[in-house]
């Protein structure tokens, strides 16, 4: 069965290309896109259980996707949150596994394994992590932090 997999990516260039090779390279199923936080956040409100997999990207058309990944703490635990983004630094990394990603990747250099990330999630290959809490003391860090 494929992943059910909701995408935040506001180029619409990178969705063109990256939903087909998810198709077809990773199992994948992309039962939703946003392109900005607004959405994202109202999107995973409205359809807290048709997801798997949300892929999000750092930089947004409006807003973070910093902002997507707290709002996706409440998720079930089956449920993982993948950063994919043009902005892989060691700090970006270390701020999107504190505020809730179950893993990072860098668009240009590390596609090959997001692709193998999702497939063995798709075959339930990738252990889950524990979700964080909303009242996480990482959040009022990230928060302060520019």
């Amino acid at each position: 069965m494929p992943l059910a997999t909701f995408l935040v990516e506001d180029s619409l260039t990178i969705r063109k290309n990256l939903i087909p090779a998810m198709e077809d390279m990773a199992n994948a199923q992309v039962v939703g896109v946003a392109g900005s936080k607004r959405e994202a956040v109202a999107w995973l409100k409205e359809h807290a259980d048709e997801w798997q997999l949300a892929v999000v990207d750092v930089f947004l058309s409006e807003g973070s996707g910093l902002g997507v990944l707290r709002a996706g703490r409440g998720r079930r635990p089956d449920q993982l949150v993948v950063v994919l983004t043009n902005y892989a630094t060691d700090e970006m990394r270390r701020r999107c596994l504190d505020v809730g990603a179950d893993a990072v990747f860098d668009k240009s250099t590390e596609l090959e394994a997001f692709l193998a990330y999702c497939l063995d999630a798709a075959r339930h290959e990738v252990p889950l992590a524990p979700v964080r809490s909303p009242d996480d003391q990482s959040e009022a860090r990230d928060l302060a932090q520019p």
